[in-house]
């Protein structure tokens, strides 16, 4: 077990400095995300906001990742250091601005904006580590920044239980996010730029648009591997995960602190998913680790929202934990499927697809919900989708796992 948790010996102390400052991007970017998801109720009540609504609004909200396609292209011409500080600078502008929104459209704009920066930020954050460490410890140090996620999952999860006692509610959390980000992006001024991006980019093509061509002429059937997965997973990812504390509240009659509890426990638990996945891949393979975590997570969410007593809390820890590994291998190999010139594109190409599918999966999700009167029948209905992905998985990924970069 000490083995799965133990930082490699190979990194010196810059390099474990950089990883905790790359790791703040998950942290942020997780704190808002669960904000979204825990304070579903409170912004549905601020806004009076139909049931048949709900899923749409989230949709929205996520749909403002797909131009972050456009600052990718940007990355892999001039390097990811630079965008790595403005990401942080444009994530605390619309965080605010959420916190100060005066309508649901307002809330969705808002929220759409500050998807952009998190897309963006998550995705150079994994290239630049995917880029730094040594090929056996890829896995590991994606887990890592994962697992940095986890933890400011964690807090949005600990403030929300006292959302009730907070002066503004909801509001507050968004205004702490907002400030708490300034300080990152100050210390984030002297990130040095990615070694492998620093050797080759004299030799690198300029054009704006040369990342795109590069993939899709020489990388088709990676790409084509990497739509099917992301879509067929997030496609129920983002309904099953974002009505979890609706669910909780409404249907099991959890109050926000019973709720906050159970996401801090649970997902204490579920974190070392990340880790766990990360570490694992690296020794028997990108493949395999995905292909269970992906069948674990439908079994899971399926008992989650058919459940109730002591199994909920256990559906919940693997849904989350099996939720984590997927997100964890997707993530690397994003970026080790492709070389340098195109790897941030790519990536985000990945996160476009992933976002379309969830948008159009929550969009699902409030027509089912008028068919069947019931948000668990149409989630457990979803959560079926994420095995269409699995032929693609087991017959035509490549492994990546110890493989070279280039």
């Amino acid at each position: 077990m000490r083995l799965l948790f133990a930082i490699p010996a190979e990194l010196d102390s810059s390099d474990r400095k950089l990883l905790v400052l790359l790791g703040t991007a998950f942290f942020i970017g997780q704190y808002d995300m669960t904000l979204l998801t825990l304070a579903l109720p409170d912004v549905q009540a601020s806004f009076s906001i139909a049931e048949e609504d709900l899923g749409k609004l989230i949709a929205v909200a996520r749909l403002g990742a797909i131009p972050a396609i456009l600052l990718a292209l940007v990355a892999d011409r001039i390097g990811r250091r630079r965008l790595l500080v403005l990401t942080l600078l444009g994530l605390s502008f619309f965080s605010l601005a959420t916190a100060f929104s005066g309508s649901a459209t307002q809330f969705m704009v808002f929220q759409s904006s500050a998807r952009l920066f998190v897309t963006l930020e998550e995705i150079l954050a994994v290239i630049f580590a995917l880029e730094m460490l040594p090929a056996r410890h890829r896995g590991w140090g994606v887990g890592f920044l994962a697992a940095m996620g986890g933890l400011g999952s964690g807090l949005a999860s600990v403030l929300y239980g006292a959302v009730e006692t907070m002066p503004g509610g909801w509001r507050a959390l968004y205004i702490l996010c907002g400030f708490a980000i300034l300080p990152v992006a100050w210390l984030r001024r002297g990130l040095p730029e990615s070694a492998m991006f620093a050797q080759q980019a004299d030799g690198l093509q300029r054009t704006f648009w040369a990342p795109l061509r590069e993939i899709f002429s020489e990388h088709r059937k990676a790409v084509g591997c990497l739509a099917l997965i992301a879509a067929s997973f997030w496609f129920q990812i983002g309904a099953t995960l974002n009505f979890m504390s609706k669910y909780l509240q409404t249907t099991q009659g959890y109050s926000p602190g019973q709720v906050s509890l159970l996401f801090v426990v649970a997902g204490g638990v579920a974190i070392f998913g990340n880790i766990i996945a990360g570490r694992v891949s690296d020794a028997v393979g990108r493949r395999p680790t995905l292909a269970v975590g992906i069948l674990v997570n439908c079994v899971a969410l399926i008992a989650f929202y058919n459940s109730s007593g002591m199994l909920l809390p256990l559906a919940w820890i693997a849904a989350l934990f099996s939720y984590f590994v997927v997100e964890v291998i997707v993530n690397i190999i994003s970026g080790e499927l492709f070389p340098t010139s195109c790897r941030s594109t790519a990536a985000s190409m990945r996160t476009i697809f992933s976002v379309l599918a969830g948008a159009v999966g929550l969009a699902v999700e409030g027509s089912l919900y008028t068919l069947t009167g019931s948000h668990s029948a149409s989630l457990s209905l979803m959560a079926l989708s994420s095995l269409l992905g699995l032929p693609a998985v087991l017959l035509w990924l490549r492994e990546t796992a110890n493989t070279r970069l280039t």
